[in-house]
């Protein structure tokens, strides 16, 4: 960035936050609760304690990859993303490391009033996406580190948000379910493909072995593209239920998908690869609305 940034400056707190990230952390919880409202089960305070649980460790995991890249190094002066907080010093540690514990306390918090809709079941669900939030980067294992992060982008950004924010509301799970989890995963994972792709080059020096790291640049392009188009086809199961609407509105997201994939490509290397992380993040955001939309549209 070319203006200076006030050390533990509210503008400096929400560059640490990364809210371009939250379309990540917003669309299956929007899915959830349209797939609640169709099966006329909606209730709105349940809806937004999982959307604020979400936003909340969204945040959280972006204070821990802060804190924990810049530690670990792999922040570098070479790095390629967005800069920041901790590597630019903007948020010292120490601060860093409060700012993790409040947003860890206040996601608790929030927790506690999905536990009143959702149950005991719910519990083990949420210690999941807390402990997950500090091993994706740190820990013995970092997920990040050893290639597992688009696994755990399912789970953690598909399976767990959708399946939850829906069962809080209707107390069932089924197929249906599983198969729009799968879409939101699938198409949020784009986000980490692309920061993958980007970062390729200074993640092998750093020891840092994502999918792109180990299986090369191209299928890193080719992975970005395919990951869309599953999501598209996770979709076409809403046939099954004579849902029309549900499977073809996603698929007006294809044509921009594939042009962001044609222009990464072109790109190849560098910081100008930023510019397709804010459009994967919308493409993500576009999809969301347009599957939910159908899903409306077939009730």
């Amino acid at each position: 960035m070319n203006k200076e940034i006030v050390p533990h400056s509210l503008e400096a707190w929400l560059l640490a936050a990364r809210p371009k990230t939250l379309s990540g952390a917003t669309v299956p919880v929007m899915t959830g609760a349209v797939l609640a409202y169709v099966h006329h089960s909606f209730s709105i305070l349940p809806t937004l304690l999982c959307l604020l649980f979400a936003w909340l460790m969204q945040i959280n995991a972006n204070f821990i990859n802060d804190l924990y890249d810049y530690k670990k190094g792999t922040d570098r002066e070479d790095r390629l993303g967005p800069e920041r907080a901790c590597s630019q010093g903007w948020i010292s540690e120490k601060a860093m490391q409060k700012g993790i514990i409040i947003t860890t306390i206040c996601a608790i918090l929030t927790g506690f009033g999905i536990l009143y809709y959702g149950g005991v079941y719910m519990l083990p669900i949420g210690l999941a996406c807390i402990l997950f939030a500090f091993f994706y980067t740190t820990g013995p294992y970092p997920l990040a580190y050893h290639g597992w992060g688009d696994v755990a982008v399912l789970v953690f950004f598909g399976l767990i948000p959708v399946g939850c924010t829906y069962y809080v509301q209707t107390g069932t799970y089924h197929t249906t379910i599983f198969m729009a989890s799968m879409a939101c995963g699938l198409v949020i994972d784009t986000l980490l493909m692309i920061n993958n792709y980007r970062d390729r080059e200074q993640d092998a020096i750093s020891g840092k072995r994502t999918l792109v790291v180990r299986w090369g640049e191209a299928t890193g392009y080719y992975l970005y593209i395919a990951l869309g188009v599953l999501a598209c086809l996770s979709c076409a199961y809403f046939l099954t239920e004579e849902r029309y609407w549900a499977t073809i509105l996603p698929l007006l997201y294809l044509p921009k998908h594939y042009l962001t994939a044609v222009e990464m490509r072109r790109i190849y290397k560098g910081k100008a690869l930023n510019s397709i992380l804010g459009r994967t993040s919308i493409n993500i955001l576009l999809f969301g609305i347009l599957l939910c939309a159908g899903l409306l549209l077939s009730m």
